[in-house]
């Protein structure tokens, strides 16, 4: 699996090598007989910022620690654990750019057979629950070597989390893992302090005031915010929410205090976030000297780095607050926009690279528009305790950055062999109307022919649960974008993004989405359903049928079908799905919606009678091969 050779010495002009070391035989041709930080990742390896492993061990190299990669190891053979020697200082695992059980299950539960970080697609190159799975691995073959977990994996599940897969909460994953500590979010400065510390002579389990790291203790200390235990979350929604609720106005780098959740004798304590970084280190960063390439010994290609090879990453945070998204979470919400220069010195390398034909694929961030956004109220920043600074409604204190953004882009443009500049992250629409001057253009430069926006829902109740901005501004856009294309004799398209399932949204709200779909002339391309991720606003109310902000019930599609039907109704065009679309028509009640949806001439009981038939069919043939 992921076979890969060794690709000799390779070296930088600088003499900084090309790739750091992932076998005992790349250690030696550095000189090394001994690493200082042994980092094993869920993913392949790639040189590139954009691949967290890589970039992490990058920071540390470039601080003066030797450090070495671990990609994809068999998590079953120790030996696999063994091929560069124990580390001097800790063990630092994660489970890869994405949480493995998002990274192997679809929302329905269903195996996936395909992994983008993986060499060739391949599937079942990382184990389910991977940074427990490693962790216990690096242990056994290193007895009573320190390992510090992180990731997106460890990040989400610090605390007790509601677990969609068992379908049940489970404990921190610190707990689970055995670890000796988690650092969360983007890590660059906790983990270098951690380094430094044990070079020390500090262990990482003995460090309590390292930010965003929890560790466990015995005792929580004197001044710390208390969270309601594993034992009681398991079994009090209410309890569950109020945890949520808690953790969630401490996640705050500016104001946020230490909080500990009791697990059978011992206690979990996270610190409050790191600080985020300011513009001259986030440029140090990607000024690191990245081979922006796979490892040579890979034989296959990795289809996440040929997704992101000829793009940019301009800022990092998202003050967006949507009720599904982890990004905040990880991230934070404060945007970290990198200078100007420091992105046109990539796209200057980039252009200059074997292999480009002039086109960047993309520039931007979790939201591209949010680069170089800032509160404009230092005060009231270091106070604020909302979760996203865009609902209810836009924060006062919001400066929407909008020139600069515009003017960065035109001089990429400019650089010699390039010749398109898209934008293909997401924009947020509601902070859109309030940058005309980037949003002309975005829509005369910036977009292949399809513009990809993600309102996620076109139901103004809904909207409201997921704290995403109604259906008005999306038809407001929807209309301006229309008349501008109409005016300059274009033809380029909106492919809206919709979620299916999310907490809050009924059949009859999805009823709504199609009919407003089909009479604005839309057809959706994929339908997201929604995966209830550890961490996450929606998934709390998933797993307790209340929206903890407010108190209030909400719906929850929890059975396969309803999820199917929501689906079906989004994908209204499709013939295909006529036969469900009727069957979601009659389980809310809303059969005078078929003419408007699927025609007039439908009939609908024919419809309806054809379907009933057909599982009845199926479950009897189905009995019958059971009886066989």
């Amino acid at each position: 699996m992921n076979t890969r050779v060794h690709p000799g010495n390779l070296y930088a002009p600088d003499r900084s090598p090309l790739f750091l070391p992932t076998s005992r035989r790349e250690m030696e041709d550095l000189g090394w007989d001994e690493l200082d930080v042994l980092f094993v990742s869920g993913d392949a390896y790639v040189d590139h910022p954009a691949f967290g492993v890589a970039l992490l061990a990058r920071f540390l190299f470039s601080h003066g620690f030797r450090v070495g990669i671990l990609p994809q190891p068999d998590w079953r053979r120790g030996d696999a654990f063994r091929v560069m020697g124990r580390p001097r200082l800790f063990g630092a695992v994660s489970a890869g750019a994405m949480d493995s059980m998002v990274n192997h299950y679809t929302a329905a539960r269903k195996l996936r057979h395909n992994d983008a970080y993986t060499p060739g697609g391949q599937a079942g190159a990382r184990p389910n629950r991977a940074v427990i799975a490693y962790t216990a691995a690096l242990k056994s073959a290193y007895k009573g070597l320190p390992v510090v977990i992180g990731g997106i994996e460890a990040s989400l599940r610090r605390l007790a989390h509601y677990d969609y897969w068992s379908d049940k909460v489970r404990r921190s994953v610190l707990a689970d893992a055995k670890g000796d500590m988690l650092i969360y979010g983007m890590a660059e400065t906790s983990l270098l302090e951690l380094a430094r510390r044990c070079a020390a002579g500090s262990r990482p389990a003995q460090i309590l005031d390292l930010p965003a790291s929890a560790v466990m203790v015995s005792q929580a200390p004197a001044g710390t915010v208390e969270l309601p235990s594993y034992e009681t979350v398991c079994q009090d929604a209410s309890a569950f929410n109020d945890a949520f609720m808690r953790a969630a106005a401490e996640a705050d780098p500016y104001r946020g205090r230490r909080v500990a959740q009791h697990h059978g004798e011992r206690w979990v304590l996270v610190n409050p976030p790191a600080l985020p970084l300011d513009q001259q280190q986030l440029d140090a960063l990607y000024a690191l000297p990245f081979s922006r390439l796979p490892h040579p010994g890979y034989t296959d290609p990795i289809p996440a780095f040929e997704q992101i090879r000829y793009s940019i990453t301009s800022h990092r945070g998202c003050f967006g607050g949507c009720a599904f998204c982890a990004i905040a979470s990880h991230q934070g919400k404060t945007i970290q926009s990198r200078s100007e220069a420091s992105i046109l010195a990539e796209a200057a390398r980039m252009a200059e690279s074997e292999g480009f034909r002039g086109t960047i694929t993309d520039v931007g961030g979790p939201s591209a528009n949010m680069y170089g956004a800032h509160c404009g109220n230092a005060e009231a920043r270091r106070n604020c305790r909302r979760q996203g600074c865009l609902f209810p409604e836009p924060c006062k204190h919001l400066v929407a950055e909008d020139k600069a953004i515009a003017a960065m882009l035109k001089k990429i443009g400019a650089l010699p062999n390039v010749r398109h500049v898209f934008v293909a992250s997401g924009v947020r629409l509601d902070l859109l109307e309030q940058q005309p001057a980037y949003s002309r253009q975005l829509l005369e430069r910036h977009i292949s022919g399809l513009l990809k926006v993600a309102p996620e829902t076109l139901s103004g109740k809904v909207a409201k649960i997921m704290r995403k901005p109604g259906p008005a501004i999306f038809l407001r856009f929807l209309h301006g974008f229309r008349l501008f294309n109409r005016e300059q004799g274009r033809r380029q398209a909106i492919v809206p993004y919709l979620i299916a399932g999310h907490p809050g949204c009924t059949l009859g709200d999805m009823v709504d989405t199609a009919l407003f779909l089909k009479e604005t002339g839309l057809r959706v391309e994929q339908v997201q359903e929604f995966t209830p991720t550890p961490g996450t606003l929606a998934t709390c109310m998933y797993h307790t049928g209340i929206d903890p902000e407010t108190g209030r019930s909400v719906h929850v599609a929890r059975g396969d079908r309803e999820r199917r039907l929501q689906k079906a109704l989004l994908l209204w065009h499709l013939p295909e799905q006529r036969t469900s679309i009727m069957h979601a028509l009659q389980s809310c009640g809303r059969l005078d919606a078929a003419d408007r949806l699927l025609g007039k001439g439908v009939d609908k009981r024919r419809q309806i009678s054809a379907s009933a038939s057909a599982r009845r069919h199926g479950k009897k043939s189905g009995q019958n091969r059971k009886s066989e």
